[in-house]
């Protein structure tokens, strides 16, 4: 199931690895965020992508252009297909990143570049505290439009926004949606979350999925379920 992200929040190569070889070719991507990516580097990306598999490195680059860009092409030097950066860096910083990823040169397909629009841990009450006014569905849309006329490749936003970005953005963009939970999971610290189902009809691209699947005592068959749903 080619829309399905496993996300690979574990400690260890070994807990990774374990991982993807129990569910090879039967998902997508595998996501490596900061968590595994700070204990285990870059050798552990080069080694998924070594067996076959699609890596999207998730490590939500925000920071001045010029760092943001030689970041996002070190990361695209490791032949992974997806990464992303924080559309809170704004256009100049998007604009340069995807400017920079076009002209590089590569004898494999360049990975996606998608801009995180706002945590899925996050509703209105926590934007109010940072100081940003108005609702999580206003400041994911300003956002999302930003990352689309910057030159990104689609966004990461919750399930709750779907609806509102497919009306908004053109259909080449991406959505790539986290705060996946399967019938009868656990919300965990998520707090904008929908069925795997309910989300891609309502316009997702790719589907993250982590503890529902990566927490259980048998990964591939909760896998399966949830293909299943589908």
């Amino acid at each position: 199931m080619n829309q399905i992200i496993v996300a690979l929040d574990v400690d260890s190569r070994a807990e990774a690895l374990s991982l993807v070889h129990q569910l090879k070719g039967r998902v997508g991507l595998f996501k490596i965020g900061s968590q595994l990516f700070t204990s285990e580097g870059p050798g552990l990306v080069r080694e998924i992508v070594r067996l076959g598999e699609r890596v999207f490195l998730d490590l939500k680059f925000h920071d001045i252009p010029n760092t943001v860009t030689k970041g996002i092409l070190a990361a695209a030097g490791l032949g992974v297909s997806m990464l992303t950066l924080h559309t809170g860096g704004g256009l100049k910083m998007m604009s340069a990143a995807a400017n920079a990823l076009r002209q590089m040169r590569s004898n494999q397909e360049l990975p996606q570049l998608l801009g995180v629009t706002v945590l899925t841990s996050m509703a209105d009450e926590d934007l109010a505290e940072v100081g940003i006014g108005g609702s999580v569905a206003s400041q994911v849309e300003r956002l999302a439009k930003l990352a689309e006329e910057a030159g990104l490749d689609g966004v990461v936003a919750s399930p709750s926004e779907l609806r509102l970005l497919r009306g908004q953005l053109g259909r080449a963009m991406k959505i790539v949606t986290p705060g996946i939970r399967p019938a009868g999971s656990n919300a965990d610290d998520q707090s904008r979350i929908a069925t795997p189902a309910a989300a891609l009809q309502a316009g997702a691209d790719y589907l993250v999925i982590g503890r529902p699947i990566t927490a259980s005592s048998d990964p591939l068959a909760s896998l399966e379920k949830i293909l299943n749903e589908l």
